[in-house]
C-alpha cells in the first residue's frame, strides 16, 4: 500500500443497475422471490456495488496485482428502492487505515434518492499467500 492511502481520501464511482441485479433475477431459483418480489435492486447486489466502489477508490494506491483487497465487514442501510436501468452514484471516503485494514464511509444515490449509507472495511492481501491458505482449506474440507 502506498503511504498516500490514508483517512480523508475520497472517491466517486458510477454504474447502471443491470436487470440481473433485481430481486427476482438474482434469486430466481427460489420461487417466492421469482413470483412475489418487486423488480428492484437487491440489497445483496447493492452491497457488492458498494464494495466494488471502495475497491475502485483505493486501486491507485495498491501495488496491483501483487496487492489486492477483500471485504471483511459491511454495515449498510438500504433506504430506497431502485429499478434496473437507473444510474447509481457511489461516494466514499477512507476513514481509517490500520495496518492492512482500510475502513470506509460510503453513500449511494440513484439520481432521485439516497439509497444507501454505511461503513465498510477491506483487508489488503497478498494473493499468493491467500490462495495458498485457500488451497489448504479446500484440501481439509475435501472440496
Amino acid at each position: 500500500m502506498h503511504p498516500e492511502l490514508k483517512p480523508g481520501l475520497s472517491f466517486e464511482w458510477q454504474t447502471i443497475v443491470p436487470a440481473r441485479a433485481s430481486v427476482p433475477k438474482l434469486f430466481g431459483e427460489h420461487t417466492v422471490f421469482a413470483l412475489d418480489m418487486p423488480d428492484v435492486l437487491a440489497t445483496g447486489y447493492m452491497v457488492g456495488l458498494m464494495e466494488l466502489a471502495c475497491t475502485q477508490g483505493i486501486m491507485p494506491y495498491m501495488d496491483w496485482p501483487n496487492e489486492q483487497s477483500l471485504g471483511t465487514h459491511v454495515s449498510f442501510s438500504h433506504l430506497a428502492a431502485t429499478p434496473p436501468g437507473m444510474t447509481l452514484t457511489i461516494k466514499g471516503e477512507v476513514i481509517g487505515v490500520e495496518g492492512r485494514r482500510v475502513r470506509f464511509r460510503v453513500e449511494a444515490w440513484d439520481g432521485l434518492d439516497k439509497i444507501s449509507e454505511g461503513e465498510h472495511e477491506r483487508a489488503v492481501i497478498t494473493p499468493d499467500k491467500f490462495l495458498d491458505r485457500l488451497a489448504e482449506k479446500k484440501l481439509r474440507a475435501g472440496v
